[in-house]
């Protein structure tokens, strides 16, 4: 968590064109609006000498990412970048609702075909660390912090995971599932086993747990318990098998199951929603392996989870002690715009937007 404090701090340098892996088409035009386009090639020929300050914001309060991409990009693609002064804020600083987070001042037909490419990248960017860090702060209700893995790879497109996993990481999750999501911040991923691979030993959870182990004997061992949606009955039959081997299961119950603890439990049924990865299933499982001494195996939960669903979970002192999290960790709901607001020196802007300066962002040294 330090280096991610730091991070949050502004103590980190900010990441460099050298790791991002651009299109080069963007220097084309081939990403952006083609009014863009036209607008910078009307500058180039009708107003050449024209100085703008392009300055971008959105309306929430929100974890600010993509800031290092944005200046990679601009340095990477702009006309005669060395004529453009930058100010920025860095990724991880909190904003606040219609904060400027960046500046870009010089020749509008030098930068002003990025201005698509940077909203888009700031409004992804800060939509997952945003997203992250609400689920991060939500998975702390109880008092104590429960670490929360980013396992979004399945739910956008792979070309996203470096990015995304970026934005996570600078949301404050621990840890992530593919070595595509640690890329840019230089660590591997993580992950034990999927349904797959205890389909391929026939449901039968110990024999996948032991051939895992077998093959990883360096990691700690993590079984999936929900396969035969009979969690607590797996997870004693892999604790017995392996005891302080075993470091912890992991639930993610279908939200169409009921599991079969609560058909053998009958009375308990009424009172709550037995679907799914429920509170109650989770207290009986906890309850199951501490009364038989496996007080050390650590719970994992996934499958659906959110920002509400953990404060709720967490509210309730549920005995989770890690999220899985991904699909709602990739909702895009933060749009920032760019604004020309000065022109050669003066304010101008269109009716409703102004020149908002911010003193706490700093000069882009190139």
């Amino acid at each position: 968590m330090k280096e991610i404090e730091l991070k949050m701090q502004g103590k980190i340098k900010r990441l460099t064109n050298h790791t991002f892996k651009f299109d080069e088409r963007v220097s084309e035009g081939w990403f952006s609006a083609v009014y863009f386009l036209k607008t910078c090639a009307i500058a180039e020929s009708h107003k050449p000498n024209n100085q703008v300050m392009m300055q971008f914001f959105q309306k929430k309060h929100a974890v600010l990412c993509g800031t290092d991409e944005a200046i990679a990009l601009i340095q990477t693609f702009a006309k005669n970048p060395e004529e453009l002064t930058i100010h920025s804020l860095k990724d991880g600083d909190k904003v606040e609702p219609y904060e400027t987070v960046m500046t870009i001042e010089g020749p509008y037909q030098n930068f002003g075909f990025l201005e698509g490419i940077i909203d888009g990248i700031l409004g992804r960017r800060t939509s997952v660390a945003t997203n992250v860090y609400n689920v991060v702060k939500a998975a702390s209700t109880s008092g104590v912090q429960k670490p929360v893995i980013f396992m979004g790879d399945r739910d956008d497109h792979f070309t996203q995971q470096s990015g995304d996993g970026y934005s996570a990481y600078i949301g404050g999750s621990t840890a992530q599932a593919t070595h595509a999501m640690n890329e840019w911040w230089g660590k591997r991923g993580m992950g034990t086993m999927p349904h797959a691979l205890i389909q391929l030993f026939e449901g039968d959870v110990v024999a996948a747990s032991r051939a895992y182990h077998e093959q990883f004997p360096e990691d700690e061992l993590m079984a999936l318990v929900d396969y035969n949606n009979d969690v607590v009955t797996d997870a004693l039959k892999v604790a017995r098998e392996f005891g302080d081997l075993l470091k912890g299961v992991r639930v993610d119950t279908s939200r169409t199951m009921v599991d079969q603890y609560f058909w053998r439990n009958q009375d308990v049924l009424g009172k709550f929603d037995p679907r799914g990865v429920n509170q109650e299933l989770i207290f009986a499982l906890r309850h199951a392996l501490d009364q038989e001494g496996y007080n050390h195996v650590k719970i994992v939960v996934s499958g659906g989870f959110t920002e509400d669903r953990i404060r709720s979970f967490e509210k309730e002192n549920v005995p989770v002690d890690i999220y899985g999290v991904g699909s709602s960790l990739l909702k895009i709901n933060i749009g920032f715009t760019g604004d020309n607001v000065i022109l050669n020196g003066k304010e101008e802007a269109k009716k409703g937007r102004k020149y908002r300066p911010n003193e706490r962002m700093e000069k882009v040294d190139w």
